[in-house]
């Protein structure tokens, strides 16, 4: 599975942002999706992840009722919508694939098996 994000941007403190991942492959229709970011000097850190068939999401504290992740199995995209975004949230975001059978979604990046680029997001005044 090949993936490409897109989306990131500069916003202000309080504004919303849309990123989007495009898969290729219907393979992407069998894999759990997930949104991971770094900010600069700090590790990588989830952030949120849907199943395969959109029926279970899970979300960081840190973004839990600010962000919103859904799928589309026919177009092959991802999407992470951000709202009330904060200067805490500024980082490279990062779409990846897992191949999973468990009942929710993985947190953990060593369980997902195709990363895509990542797409900036600025939050600053």
């Amino acid at each position: 599975v090949q993936l490409q994000a897109s989306g990131g941007g500069l916003v202000q403190p309080g504004d919303s942002l849309r990123v989007s991942c495009a898969a290729s492959g219907r393979t992407f229709t069998t894999c759990d999706m997930g949104w991971f970011r770094q900010a600069p000097g700090k590790e990588r850190e989830f952030v949120a992840a849907i199943k395969w068939s959109g029926a279970r999401t899970v979300y960081a504290d840190s973004v839990k009722g600010r962000f919103t992740v859904s799928r589309d199995n026919v177009k092959f995209t991802v999407t992470l919508l951000m709202n009330s975004l904060k200067q805490e949230d500024t980082a490279d975001y990062y779409c990846a694939a897992a191949r999973n059978t468990e009942y929710y979604p993985p947190t953990v990046a060593t369980a997902y098996n195709y990363w895509g680029q990542g797409t900036l997001v600025t939050v600053s005044s």
